[in-house]
């Protein structure tokens, strides 16, 4: 499947996350229809260090996949789990974030 474009000007929301004693600024951009098309992650006092990188380039990745026919239930039954059922990972953390958004 071909990626989705979106427009240049559109809606955006912005949450606060913490998650492992950080503080991170997840934003997130929906199609018209309500599914999610973008997700970005960045950590709440920006600078260029190593987890800004991953956090961008993980939310870039998922914006790719979201941008390609992806869904967000699929991204997040993909990422890593605590046996528990939370998110390892950063990036899990953002997309159940986001899931909760959508569910209300």
């Amino acid at each position: 499947m071909s990626r989705i474009r979106l427009p240049n000007r559109r809606a955006h929301e912005l949450r606060d996350l913490d998650f492992n004693g950080k503080r991170f600024v997840v934003g997130f951009g929906r199609y018209d229809d309500g599914r999610l098309a973008e997700l970005f992650i960045d950590t709440a006092k920006p600078g260029s260090t190593d987890l800004d990188h991953v956090a961008r380039d993980a939310a870039v990745s998922a914006s790719l996949g979201l941008q390609s026919g992806m869904d967000l239930e699929t991204l997040r039954a993909a990422v890593s789990r605590d046996s528990d059922g939370s998110p390892a990972g950063l990036l899990g953390a953002a997309l159940d974030l986001v899931a909760g958004e959508s569910a209300r």
